[in-house]
């Protein structure tokens, strides 16, 4: 049976996406990759539909080397209320009062906070993608049973706590309004980092139960948020392309430009740069020696004209040997 043809248009690149709130990440990446008209797109790491923030969607070729940003250090800016939880962990889910937390002293919640830095054991939430099993966590939690999700090794690069809300101070609003303080923090963490969980630990350590009220996305490393487009942005470049009939090739060239190369999400690995000999050589899946490259690890290849041309590791032999390549 001859395979399908895919439909789109095969564009390559990442686009750094602001996610608004309310919207999951699949439902967002569907409506991009529908926007752009492209043939295949995924995004690199979900966002809570509460969150906000950095949604890199990768296009095309970019979809190998997703993984990459998948595994990098995330920035957040959260606010985390005190006083009740919640059986997700956010503000979406079904809120409990716990203890009155409008008491609490300023110096007790600095501490707490900063004792989160540096590695640890975390335990994911319940209501999570990860799967035991086979099954999605959040779908054996729906059904009421009960599981207990193995902690995990994760690292607080930096935490940093902004401000303190008590009581009638609180921005947040719930209904009913079961927490009674807030605090924003900003923290830099690795891969596999829940803030949900953190939120909750908090609560635990101060005795008066918490939850994430608030969550925006700062960093996916080496991207920040300054350079985020949002997902508007694009729908209103959509709508106005079709309200005065310009071509498609017209808006595509618009679109497109928002786009970053794949190789930017890379960057932390060491570049080796091949002539188009060695170029075509290694294309063909073959090592290539390459005088100067590093004596060991993975490395991103390039050639002398700048082109792009995946990622490679260096064998035993200190040949450059493909892993990862992109097509043409």
């Amino acid at each position: 049976m001859a395979r399908r043809k895919r439909r789109g248009r095969p564009i390559d690149g990442i686009l750094l996406l602001d996610k608004p709130q309310g919207a999951g990440s699949n439902t967002v990446l569907q409506r991009v990759k529908h926007l752009y008209r492209a043939a295949k797109a995924g995004h690199t790491g979900s966002l809570d539909p509460l969150a906000t923030g950095l949604l890199p969607i990768c296009f095309g070729e970019a979809t190998k080397f997703s993984r990459y940003m998948l595994d990098a250090d995330k920035a957040y800016e959260t606010t985390v209320c005190l006083g009740a939880n919640s059986d997700t962990g956010d503000l979406d889910g079904e809120l409990v009062q716990q203890s009155d937390a409008s008491g609490l002293q300023a110096s007790a919640i600095e501490a707490t906070v900063a004792a989160f830095l540096g590695e640890q054991m975390q335990k994911p939430p319940i209501y999570s993608a990860l799967k035991h099993k086979g099954e999605r966590l959040y779908d054996l939690a729906r059904q009421g049973i009960e599981v207990d999700v193995p902690e995990r090794p994760i690292t607080v690069h930096s935490i940093a706590l902004r401000a303190i809300r008590l009581g009638d101070e609180c921005q947040l609003q719930t209904e009913p309004c079961l927490h009674s303080a807030e605090i924003d923090i900003e923290m830099r963490v690795s891969k596999g980092t829940y803030v949900r969980s953190i939120a909750r630990d908090i609560g635990e350590s101060l005795g008066v139960g918490a939850f994430v009220g608030a969550l925006r996305r700062t960093e996916v490393a080496p991207f920040t948020l300054q350079r985020s487009v949002p997902l508007a942005q694009i729908e209103d470049a959509v709508q106005s392309a079709h309200c005065e009939a310009r071509a498609d090739e017209e808006l595509f060239a618009e679109l497109d430009a928002k786009l970053v190369p794949i190789d930017e999400a890379l960057g932390h690995l060491p570049l080796v740069t091949l002539d188009d000999d060695s170029g075509f050589y290694l294309s063909r899946g073959n090592p290539v020696q390459v005088s100067g490259a590093p004596l060991n690890g993975q490395v991103r290849i390039a050639l002398g004209s700048g082109r792009f041309l995946g990622i490679g590791e260096i064998d035993d032999n200190g040949c450059v040997a493909p892993r990862r390549l992109v097509a043409g």
